[in-house]
C-alpha cells in the first residue's frame, strides 16, 4: 500500500468527507477502499463506479481489461455489480461513448471534477434520492 498525505481530509464532489467505495474488492489507488488521490495518482482514480457488463466490455476494447484476473498483482478481476475507483478520464470517455457505469457520488473524490462533467456524474448517480 502506498503512503498518502492524511493532513487534509479527502472530500467528495459535494465537498463533504469522502466515503469508502469498496473493500470487496479492495479498491483505490492506495488500496484503502476509498477513491483517495494524491500527486502519485497520475491517472486520477477518483470516480467510484458500479461496474456493468457493457462498461467492462468497453474498457477491454480500449485496452484496459478490468475483468480478467491478474493473480501476480493480487487482482481477481471485476464483474458487473462490483464497485471500483475508476480513472476520471476513462469514466468521461465512457460517458461520451454511451457506456458510462453508474456512479457513487459520496465516494467520488472532488478531484474527479477536474476531468468529469458534474451534471453527467449526477445523471449516472446511484446514491441520490
Amino acid at each position: 500500500m502506498l503512503a498518502r498525505d492524511t493532513t487534509n481530509a479527502a472530500r467528495n464532489v459535494f465537498g463533504q468527507p469522502l466515503m469508502p467505495c469498496s473493500v470487496d474488492p479492495v479498491t483505490g489507488f492506495y488500496r484503502d477502499g476509498c477513491c483517495n488521490s494524491g500527486p502519485e495518482d497520475i491517472g486520477s482514480h477518483t470516480v467510484c463506479v458500479q461496474m456493468t457488463a457493457d462498461f467492462l466490455a468497453f474498457s477491454r476494447a480500449r485496452g484496459n481489461d478490468l475483468s480478467t484476473p491478474v493473480p501476480e498483482y493480487g487482482f481477481a478481476g471485476l464483474k458487473p455489480g462490483d464497485q471500483w475507483c475508476l480513472c476520471a478520464a476513462r469514466w468521461q470517455e465512457a460517458y461520451q461513448a454511451g457506456f458510462a457505469p453508474k456512479v457513487v457520488l459520496l465516494s467520488t473524490h472532488e478531484r474527479a471534477l477536474e476531468v468529469c462533467d458534474f451534471i453527467a456524474l449526477k445523471a449516472h448517480a446511484i446514491d441520490l434520492v
